[in-house]
């Protein structure tokens, strides 16, 4: 995948660049918030401005972009982040982008190793050592992973706060789980299906969760007045931040609007979010510790990417509680029902083709000039916008199978 990632797809992009004289800078997703950040803090200049937009172009494309210029990106990587994110970058704004770039990188691939142990021990499954380093290795050579990495993306640190706070839920360290999860909202759209769940299930046992509530709306005060204070007024700048974001990106196209056409696309997300807030209401009063606890937590996250109107691949790393509570009861899946076992088929063969994908067209690079084998980029990404929806299903069934083996 890695060699997929750096001769193959890679060499595409650099032949299309000259091809149609496109723009390319660093294009780091770091960058425009560290810019705006240094901007803010060193200068006191709005980040969200036009002026800073330009400035931020000028680094991540090389120059301005020109509207006249019909193969110009339409992504302004514009500051569409709540201004609070500057507090988790503030120690990076005295060093050179370069040098931030790059520790950044191998911060997100540290983040990305200890995430695997947080998720096992969240879901409660005792692996051998070989079977985490296998989980590390797979989840390092995923797709998604090496995207994250290569963008310097934001999402695998929120992932990372996002599985440290689930398992301090997880171990009753409420106060600290609300922090982590006031800091992932860095992402708001990643985080707001899991908050609406935690939030529903303190109000099973209010006495003994609301710790969790309470920790979590401080921090949110917290965050949102600090960010009052280095730039006021910066909430209805985000928003129109955000709307112009969807505006200039697609308008904001779920995997399902990409699948189907938002017409029908929309409705069906949200028949599918009612449906898990009646699924989690139901479950509001189970313990920590139960099953269906860690079953819930792995469906809301897959959930979450079915929903939200974006379908990059690098937030597919939230996926991973889900695929591993579907191998822990790999065999109790199989053994229910013939139509659970073409399930499981179909899902593992979306989840496994892009690395057979690239490993064919890492192969046929021994035979073939690059430049043929790289237009054949899309291979190993034909499964991507499946694999959320279909571990959703999976997780559907694996409920029902969960209930049947109960005695």
């Amino acid at each position: 995948m890695w060699l997929y990632a750096n001769r193959i797809l890679r060499g595409h992009e650099l032949a299309k660049s000259a091809q149609q004289e496109t723009p390319r800078g660093n294009l780091s997703d770091l960058y425009p918030r560290w810019l705006g950040t240094r901007e803010l803090l060193l200068r006191h200049r709005d980040p969200y401005s036009a002026e800073v937009t330009q400035e931020i172009q000028s680094g991540y494309y090389g120059r301005p972009l020109d509207s006249t210029r019909p193969n110009d990106p339409k992504d302004q990587q514009a500051f569409a982040y709540p201004v609070y994110v500057v507090f988790l970058l503030a120690p990076t704004i005295w060093l050179p982008f370069a040098m931030v770039q790059k520790v950044f990188v191998w911060l997100l691939v540290g983040l990305t190793v200890a995430s695997i142990p947080i998720w096992l021990r969240t879901l409660e499954w005792q692996v051998s050592l070989p079977s985490t380093l296998t989980w590390i290795v797979l989840a390092l050579g995923s797709f998604p992973a090496i995207q994250g990495f290569k963008l310097q993306q934001l999402t695998l640190l929120v992932a990372f706060f996002l599985a440290a706070a689930l398992l301090l839920v997880s171990r009753r360290s409420f106060v600290w789980a609300g922090v982590l999860l006031a800091l992932a909202s860095i992402k708001p759209q990643l985080v707001f299906l899991v908050v609406l769940w935690l939030i529903l299930w303190v109000l099973g046992d209010g006495r003994g969760r609301q710790r969790l509530l309470w920790s979590y709306a401080l921090s949110m005060i917290v965050l949102a007045a600090g960010g009052e204070f280095v730039l006021p007024g910066w909430i209805g700048e985000f928003r129109a931040a955000t709307s112009a974001y969807y505006n200039y990106t697609g308008g904001g196209r779920s995997v399902l609007d990409v699948e189907l056409t938002p017409i029908l696309g929309k409705p069906l997300a949200a028949i599918l979010i009612a449906a898990i807030l009646i699924l989690i209401w139901k479950s509001r009063n189970v313990a920590v510790e139960s099953s269906d606890f860690r079953w819930l937590l792995a469906l809301v996250l897959a959930a979450t990417l079915v929903v939200i109107p974006m379908f990059a691949p690098y937030n597919q790393l939230l996926l991973l509680p889900a695929c591993m509570l579907i191998v822990r009861d790999l065999g109790a899946l199989w053994n229910w029902h013939w139509l659970s076992r073409a399930l499981v088929v179909i899902t593992g063969i979306c989840v496994f083709w892009p690395w057979l994908a690239a490993i064919c067209l890492t192969t046929a690079l021994l035979f073939f000039p690059a430049s043929s084998v790289q237009k054949a980029w899309p291979l190993p990404l034909f499964t991507s916008l499946y694999i959320p929806e279909l571990l959703v299903a999976v997780l559907l069934v694996q409920s029902r199978v969960l209930r049947a083996n109960r005695p």
